[in-house]
């Protein structure tokens, strides 16, 4: 048997199986030329794996602000229903306002006055909170791109994280800024009340 190029002499006995991976095939007529198949080609799962590989320790990264985002959620949560709270408060208020005496009006000018204050902390609050949930997604979201594509880029990732961990502590001191607001709101009314305190 000859080989050269793809052209293939074969003897006079069948042959079944070629070396290298030739498809098989069969011939009766001795001395006859065929043109030998191309070898079988193997599925590569080399990108798929080393696509994989790279992903792992990706998703094992983006674990940390997935559970921040969690976390901030039930904050916000907590930071709409004491907005919601104080706008009905309000509300109230300012329905009471027309028909009120002159000192009635004043304490009630006062109260209202403390409950838009609150109402602006709270707003700024959320609206940090809400930032940093955006910070923490588009951090996961270059963590992933950053992998797939082979780029290199840590100065935005860190300037996401660090933005992201600002954000929510701006948020949390805030909130603590609107617990103590609240606590004069209270006072007011229990001056209005009669009742002085210890």
């Amino acid at each position: 048997m000859q080989v050269s190029g793809r052209l293939v002499v074969l003897g006079a006995r069948n042959i079944r199986q070629m070396e290298n991976g030739v498809r098989s095939f069969s011939v009766r007529q001795p001395g006859r030329v065929l043109l030998a198949s191309r070898p079988r080609r193997k599925p590569s799962c080399l990108m798929i794996s080393r696509t994989l590989q790279q992903l792992i320790p990706v998703i094992q990264m983006a674990v940390g602000p997935v559970i921040l985002i969690s976390g901030v959620g039930l904050l916000l949560l907590s930071m709409t229903n004491r907005f919601g709270r104080v706008i009905d408060r309000a509300r109230l208020l300012a329905r009471e306002l027309p028909g009120s005496v002159a000192t009635e009006r004043e304490n009630l000018t006062q109260q209202l006055a403390v409950l838009y204050r609150r109402a602006q902390i709270i707003r700024l609050a959320i609206i940090l909170a809400t930032a940093s949930v955006l910070l923490a997604g588009l951090l996961i979201i270059s963590l992933f791109l950053a992998a797939l594509l082979q780029v290199e880029g840590p100065l935005f990732v860190a300037l996401c994280f660090i933005l992201c961990m600002a954000s929510l502590i701006g948020s949390l001191v805030v909130f603590l800024i609107d617990l103590h607001v609240s606590l004069t709101a209270l006072r007011v009314e229990l001056t209005q009340a009669g009742f002085d305190g210890a």
